[in-house]
């Protein structure tokens, strides 16, 4: 142990049960939120009495905050690891080496599930400041990869762009690698570090690196029917209150004094919070599908599509219509309305892979693998909602230099 006590029988039998308990409460809570989550369904799953397990953890959050400050501790371990490696390829290359190895024990179930982050702003005080004061220490490690030498060019708002495009591609891995049979994950570790490393864009005749000059689109912003136009200020309070609380925790009492409307005039407009949440989504995919159908409008090249498209969302989401709907918010609808919204989402996947595609027919993209690259846009589009919180007052003209622009000119890119 690490006080120095020797372990006894009953010690053990007290740590294997709360590893039980954790495993178990972090399988619900990323399939629930935090107030979704309950103990006595993390005492059902465990094969325990409610009261059980309150003899390891006395209240939800307290079990909730557990369960962030774990995944914190397993992630910081993989970064402890892959900053041995000698030079910066290397770090990264091991980061994704062992993310993609314990995302493999986890789908084998040989590991504990991987905690979501996404609710941590869920958890009452002061649970909360300090599982999020954990998550910018991880945070600052990380950024450590982009530190030194190599990286003099970059500033600090550089730097933590980075950092937060980095850490959620691992993190949004997690919801597209189920694709994948595990005995393909040694190619998908190598097709993503090819991305992160060399992005999207083919040298130019000369040798060196594209221009980052994406075309300016139009506002995607879908047109309200006549008469509607408060529908989108509704759908926008809506998501932006989803987004920051999570599904199950901004309840329809808080969306309607968002939108200063009483509860009645809620329901008058949906019939319950799922119906609003899927037209959040269906208003997102609209955005996505609007962005993309414009930037192959251009008639340009693949390249210049990919990066107008993303370009603009990215600009987006740091609008005053913005942000967009985050995925996350599918895993706590019910089953069959989950399906639909996923399907929704992986449409616009499969059209930014098509777009790619073509780019890599013509050369004007990089020989990636188009399904790989498309997710790992998707990862950052869901990654730019939340970008001004580590890179305090980014504007919406820089957001796609800083955030798009390593994604698709690569992570150590001038």
């Amino acid at each position: 142990m690490d006080d120095g006590r020797v372990a006894t029988p009953a010690t053990e039998r007290y740590a294997k049960k709360k590893e039980t308990i954790l495993a178990a409460a972090t399988a619900i809570l990323n399939r629930q939120g935090v107030k979704g989550m309950t103990l006595a369904d993390v005492a059902a799953k465990v094969g325990l009495i409610t009261t059980s397990v309150t003899y390891y953890y006395r209240k939800k959050d307290d079990l909730a905050a557990a369960c962030f400050m774990r995944g914190l501790e397993r992630f910081d371990a993989l970064v402890t690891e892959a900053d041995r490696a000698p030079d910066r390829r290397g770090r990264l290359l091991k980061f994704l080496e062992l993310y993609l190895d314990l995302n493999r024990r986890v789908r084998l179930g040989e590991a504990a599930p991987l905690t979501s982050f996404t609710e941590m702003r869920a958890l009452k005080e002061p649970l909360r400041a300090s599982v999020q004061g954990a998550f910018a220490d991880l945070f600052r490690r990380v950024r450590r990869f982009f530190e030194g030498p190599d990286f003099e060019h970059l500033d600090k708002r550089e730097r933590n762009a980075r950092t937060h495009l980095l850490l959620e591609q691992m993190f949004w891995a997690g919801s597209w690698l189920r694709r994948y049979d595990v005995d393909d994950y040694g190619r998908v570790r190598d097709k993503m570090y090819d991305i992160l490393v060399n992005g999207l864009a083919p040298p130019n005749e000369k040798g060196e690196s594209r221009d980052w000059a994406p075309a300016a689109l139009p506002d995607p912003t879908p047109q309200s029917p006549d008469g509607q136009e408060w529908r989108e200020t509704f759908l926008v309070a809506a998501t932006r209150l989803i987004n920051q609380r999570g599904y199950r925790g901004a309840s329809v009492e808080e969306i309607s004094a968002q939108l200063n409307v009483t509860k009645g005039s809620f329901y008058h407009h949906h019939e319950d919070k799922d119906a609003l949440v899927v037209e959040c989504f269906e208003r997102t995919f609209a955005v996505t599908r609007k962005a993309q159908a414009d930037a192959r409008a251009l008639g340009q090249d693949g390249w210049e599509q990919v990066a107008a498209a993303t370009a603009a969302l990215v600009e987006y989401q740091l609008s005053e219509h913005g942000p967009l709907l985050r995925a996350s918010s599918m895993g706590a609808l019910p089953i069959e309305i989950r399906h639909e919204m996923s399907q929704g989402y992986n449409r616009g996947s499969e059209r930014f892979a098509a777009i790619i595609s073509d780019g890599v027919a013509e050369r004007s993209v990089r020989a990636v693998d188009p399904m790989i690259a498309a997710h790992m846009i998707n990862s950052m589009l869901n990654a730019a909602a939340s970008l001004g919180a580590w890179v305090p007052g980014v504007e919406r003209d820089e957001a796609a230099r800083l955030f798009a622009r390593p994604l698709l000119m690569g992570l150590f890119t001038k």
